[in-house]
């Protein structure tokens, strides 16, 4: 077994141990314990959060006096009293609306979107970009003024342009990768900071 697998086994075997819903929490642990994006009170918009490590990492971190939104596609199970769970397609501008109607803008938008993996590196890449670029786009509608957003991405010859797009509306870019993405995976984080309304 190689390291990157064996570790990859460790963090699900810790995911399992701790009451995580997936491995990938430690991925947001991990970014969250080195940046600090998550703090008591946030209200915070989960993209594409099933099966919902994301959703209870965050839970943890805003407190009860917090918000954590999540959509996805698929169904979620209900999680705790300060977690709220649509199921719908984030790019629909009228499910979005109606999603934010109660919630207003919220102060991080998280997003570790992916798409069905083909095995067709081109198509991966050129696909999870776009859903990157969308979610971008749909800033304005979710974020408020200085507010913070953590968008997946795939490494690639598409990336120059998430970069491209997001430092049109953010003051701070930085990519990160955390020790519980595989070694080997194309998968970074784009960390984008002070988000500025126009």
């Amino acid at each position: 077994m190689r390291l990157d697998e064996a570790k990859t086994d460790s963090y699900r075997r810790q995911a399992r141990l701790k009451g995580y819903r997936s491995r990938a929490a430690f991925k947001l642990i991990q970014i969250d314990g080195q940046y600090h994006i998550l703090a008591q009170g946030m209200n915070v918009l989960d993209i594409g959060c099933y099966p919902g490590g994301w959703l209870q990492v965050a839970s943890q971190k805003v407190g009860p006096n917090g918000l954590v939104v999540g959509v996805d596609l698929r169904e979620v199970s209900p999680l705790g009293d300060n977690v709220r769970i649509f199921r719908g397609d984030v790019t629909d501008r009228n499910f979005t609306e109606e999603m934010l109607e109660a919630d207003d803008k919220v102060d991080l938008v998280l997003s570790d979107l992916s798409p069905n993996v083909s095995g067709i590196w081109e198509l991966d890449h050129a696909r999870q970009i776009d859903m990157t670029l969308n979610v971008l786009q749909l800033l304005p509608l979710l974020l408020k003024d200085g507010g913070t957003a953590l968008v997946k991405v795939f490494e690639g010859d598409l990336l120059k342009s998430v970069w491209n797009r997001a430092k049109i509306d953010f003051e701070s870019l930085k990519y990160v990768k955390p020790k519980a993405s595989r070694a080997k995976s194309s998968e970074l984080y784009l960390l984008c900071r002070n988000f500025l309304t126009r």
